[in-house]
């Protein structure tokens, strides 16, 4: 029986991820809180993931993460950092906490019956690592309506790029059962070197479905007072806009729908230019942008 989250640990770290992680846009003095937050989120999501532990098993680290993170419970080298940061800036645990909750669920369950139940899912997967970013910089809590459909974006992207690699290795179909009837879709055609058609209705319909979730995003950059972070929200919302259009022409079971290097930097500087733009075209959306 392994005693902590570390056991579990993948290999995959901030460098890794589809979108920018505590960039050198973000100031310094916020880095080292977004990367423990990260980690600690990171150790969970390997304890959810693991193909070979029981779900009980899962449960118990996970619960031994929350009891570490809120010092009710031996010291748990994942939850530790976060921790100290949280005590540090008087933060609450509770986005952490929600994070913990989503794993829960994905240790226990495999399927997703529609897109409420999956933007439920995205509410603790998802929408509370955006609400600790914007709660490390002092955002007020106003610009959650611009984060929270931005970060369900960025969940359903990751979702829609390995749904066959879920599907194979650990049993899990975020695609929503309800889509999947209502093209003709079967859940074993996730294991197909290829997409069936009906698959492909479906992931294009969810791609969708996702770009309508970044058009409501789109304000974002214009409405945080953190110069840096508005920029590097900008650069989110570039790369996730670029993904939503791949995953509408490609087959995520055939290649490979991720931005490659040249690509991202691409949609990096054009992220940061239109980011720039939005937040001078409208000051008054925020009240005193920080330099």
């Amino acid at each position: 029986m392994t005693l902590d989250a570390s056991a579990a640990k993948s290999g995959k770290g901030h460098r890794d991820e589809n979108f920018p992680v505590a960039s050198r846009l973000i100031h310094p003095r916020h880095r080292g809180a977004i990367l423990a937050f990260y980690r600690f989120v990171r150790a969970a999501d390997d304890v959810a993931d693991h193909a070979t532990l029981t779900a009980d098993e899962k449960l118990r680290l996970l619960d031994g993460l929350e009891a570490s993170l809120l010092g009710t419970g031996p010291a748990d080298p994942e939850a530790e950092p976060l921790r100290r940061i949280l005590a540090e800036r008087d933060l609450s645990p509770v986005h952490a906490q929600q994070l913990l909750d989503a794993f829960r669920l994905d240790a226990r369950k495999s399927r997703t019956r529609d897109w409420a139940d999956l933007m439920h899912y995205c509410s603790l997967s998802a929408m509370p690592v955006g609400r600790y970013v914007l709660d490390v910089h002092g955002e007020d809590r106003s610009t959650w309506a611009a984060n929270d459909p931005l970060c369900a974006a960025l969940q359903v992207i990751n979702h829609l790029q390995d749904c066959g690699k879920d599907y194979r290795q650990i049993d899990r179909v975020y695609l929503p059962e309800d889509a999947m009837a209502a093209h003709g879709a079967r859940v074993e055609d996730l294991g197909g070197a290829r997409s069936s058609p009906a698959l492909l209705a479906v992931i294009r319909d969810l791609a969708g479905r996702t770009a309508g979730l970044l058009e409501t995003s789109r304000v974002f950059p214009a409405v945080l007072r953190d110069r840096r972070l508005g920029l590097e929200v900008a650069v989110i919302q570039s790369l996730a806009e670029a993904l939503v259009d791949k995953l509408r022409r490609r087959d995520p079971l055939h290649e490979r729908v991720h931005a490659g290097k040249p690509e991202a930097l691409l949609r990096a500087g054009l992220g940061v230019l239109r980011g720039a733009w939005q937040r001078r075209q409208a000051p008054a959306l925020r009240a005193g942008a920080t330099p």
